[in-house]
């Protein structure tokens, strides 16, 4: 392999990492503000314990997302040069506007927000938490202007190749932000309703009967009910503003060769971009065109329009794009399904009479929203080829001259870093959870009128 692909993937690889705690993080600021609101108004211990449990989570996901964001920020430099050279007039203001208002925003008051529950008052506790709550969404903002930027540019000129800003209220509400954005922010508080709910169901499982578990396991399948409906709707907004910006990315997802009407909608099909057709399909008629243009008779874009008369392919790699898709769409339709035959258990039976096989597909499916938001990741990302920023640079025109050997070796060493701090992630939590079990009565309820106080951090 070349330095391109490697270069390619070692990319991948950290992005594919450093997006798993910005997903829990954004989301999981609001909830923490939540559950600090709620025991100040109603006094109730449960809440303060779910406070204080998913602190820990938010702390640990935090500092994570800090040092993987900060390798893959250098590597800009070592193996993306181009792109900084091509593009930093609009990169290097936004990122650093990310910087600015998000993070020293998050920095300044997070160490309030973690140790300070019982050493300020309870207002500024409160405060503290919103603000980094509002800073992490803050950061997801700056950063997806910049990605969606990257999708969709406008505001700019070019001389002598290198892009400059004329228009920053253009560039930053560019035409895909919006749907970008909203699909980024439900993603991530569905997988953070799925993660809440799928601990609380393994709490349970362990023989956690309090009713703080039950409050938790309540929360995070009515939270994912509510919310997967919209991240379809929005889902379904995004498609659209990417078939009018981006129809090659479209025609991937669909796997759609030839432009024409009456396109039909497929649900399983291997691409065979060699020959340029989909084998053993299995496929809905008209489907595509009804959900892509809302009439059977709809015209769909095919992937050979986008091939040049020398034979040049201008559109992304089939096969990923394609497969991609359809994980992150059975995904979110696995959570659909759990969420409301959880919510349609509580309401028959309660939070606290569900069944173990039901409580043991929700632990299971407690990291799903990681699945779901590296698939879409993915699809996003590499639907985008051959272009970094479509229309101005291509990915190839970006990369650096390293030696393939020297990227191969940062590669698997950050590959097994990587795998090492995964396990270790997933091992605390579970640590945690199992810990909070051990210190509660496995066969008592806590009384509801449980006297206010706040354990200690």
């Amino acid at each position: 392999m070349d330095t391109f692909l490697l270069s390619r993937i070692q990319f991948a690889a950290n992005i594919s990492f450093h997006i798993l705690f910005p997903t829990i993080t954004i989301a999981l600021g609001w909830v923490l503000l939540f559950f600090r609101y709620r025991f100040a108004r109603t006094g109730l211990q449960k809440w303060m314990d779910a406070y204080m449990f998913w602190v820990k989570v938010f702390a640990l996901s935090f500092a994570l997302g800090v040092v993987s964001g900060i390798t893959m920020s250098f590597q800009f430099g070592t193996n993306w040069p181009g792109f900084m050279e091509a593009v930093g007039n609009v990169a290097g203001p936004l990122l650093a506007y990310e910087v600015m208002t998000a993070f020293f925003l998050e920095a300044v008051f997070l160490g309030i927000m973690l140790f300070g529950a019982r050493r300020v008052p309870p207002w500024l506790h409160i405060l503290a938490t919103f603000l980094v709550a509002f800073g992490t969404t803050m950061s997801a903002f700056w950063i997806l202007v910049l990605n969606s930027w990257m999708h969709t540019p406008q505001g700019y000129e070019l001389r002598d190749g290198i892009v400059h800003a004329t228009d920053w209220f253009a560039i930053i509400f560019n035409p895909s932000l919006p749907y970008r954005l909203g699909h980024m922010l439900l993603a991530s508080g569905l997988t953070v309703a799925f993660l809440i709910a799928g601990i609380a169901a393994f709490r349970r499982l362990i023989g956690d009967r309090t009713e703080t578990v039950s409050t938790q396991l309540r929360f995070g399948l009515i939270l994912g009910a509510v919310l997967i409906p919209l991240q379809i709707l929005m889902g379904d907004l995004h498609g659209l503003n990417t078939l009018e910006h981006q129809p090659a990315k479209v025609a991937a997802m669909e796997g759609n060769w030839e432009t024409g009407p009456n396109v039909s909608l497929l649900l399983f099909a291997i691409p065979d971009e060699a020959a340029r057709t989909n084998h053993a399909e299995i496929a809905v008629p008209n489907g595509a065109s009804l959900i892509l243009k809302h009439s059977a008779s709809g015209v769909v874009p095919g992937l050979n329009d986008f091939v040049a008369e020398d034979g040049t392919v201008m559109h992304p790699p089939v096969a990923p794009v394609f497969w991609g898709f359809r994980v992150m769409v059975g995904t979110g339709m696995a959570m659909l399904a759990l969420s409301w035959l959880g919510v349609l258990l509580i309401w028959r039976r309660g939070a606290d009479a569900l069944p173990r096989p039901f409580l043991m597909v929700t632990t299971g499916m407690a990291f799903s929203g990681w699945l779901a938001t590296l698939a879409g990741w993915y699809v996003t990302e590499i639907g985008r080829q051959p272009w970094l920023v479509t229309g101005v640079l291509t990915t190839e025109a970006a990369v650096g001259d390293v030696a393939a050997p020297m990227v191969m070796a940062t590669l698997m060493a950050y590959i097994a870093i990587y795998l090492a701090l995964m396990i270790a992630y997933i091992g605390v939590i579970l640590h945690l959870a199992r810990r909070a079990a051990d210190g509660k009565s496995p066969t008592r309820e806590e009384p509801r009128d449980a006297p206010i106080s706040v354990p200690a951090e």
